[in-house]
């Protein structure tokens, strides 16, 4: 059940303090590398502070919200560092209940970078690698994981990377065939996201 804000004064008042912001919502994705001098500097300074504000209850609610919600709330826990909210991260991957949040997800569970949150993406792949039909955050999970075995040397992602294994099999399954982009592009995009949610959790107080 998707709790929306213009019906829920309490959902509302969280959206206005956190997520509309400057239109934050909408800079939490890959656009947010390109900004450039004052407005990064700006942009990250005020999202650590929220990170640092924001409480675990409220945390909660925006994760019952919309995308827009949801988005936010993963990028604020990433940031923090809150992995009791791992769990509930990985239950909203693999629901896929609403569009455009699955990314924020996937670099929190990165950030978090433990077997546990590589075992969380693993599940969402073993799911979605078999729906073809499905173009939802494959890729980005893919990448996610293979950033957490990187660092912690772990091989979870081989069996999916596997000639004709899982990932072959998504990609060739898909209406548009094969895409343009490797598993390198993937990659690269969760390792530059978590790279600044470490940059932005350098400037807590206590981060």
């Amino acid at each position: 059940m998707v709790r929306h804000a213009y019906e829920d004064a309490e959902l509302l008042d969280l959206v206005r303090r956190y997520v509309t912001p400057d239109r934050r919502y909408l800079k939490l994705s890959g656009s947010l590398l390109r900004l450039e001098g004052g407005e990064y500097d700006r942009f990250a300074r005020d999202l650590a502070e929220d990170a640092e504000l924001i409480t675990a209850h409220e945390l909660s609610i925006l994760l019952e919200g919309g995308w827009r919600e949801r988005r936010t709330a993963a990028w604020l826990i990433a940031i923090s560092r809150r992995t009791e909210f791992r769990e509930r991260l990985g239950e909203l991957l693999l629901a896929s209940e609403v569009c455009c949040a699955g990314l924020a997800y996937c670099v929190a569970l990165a950030t978090f970078g433990t077997p546990d949150d590589a075992d969380l993406l693993t599940a969402y792949l073993d799911r979605y690698l078999q729906r073809p039909d499905l173009d939802y955050d494959q890729a980005v999970a893919l990448g996610a994981l293979l950033y957490i075995d990187l660092n912690i040397g772990a091989h979870q992602a081989g069996r999916f990377l596997a000639p004709e294994g899982l990932w072959d099999q998504w990609l060739q399954g898909r209406s548009g065939g094969q895409c343009a982009e490797g598993t390198a592009t993937y990659l690269s995009l969760i390792r530059r996201l978590c790279a600044f949610a470490e940059e932005c959790a350098e400037l807590h107080p206590w981060g």
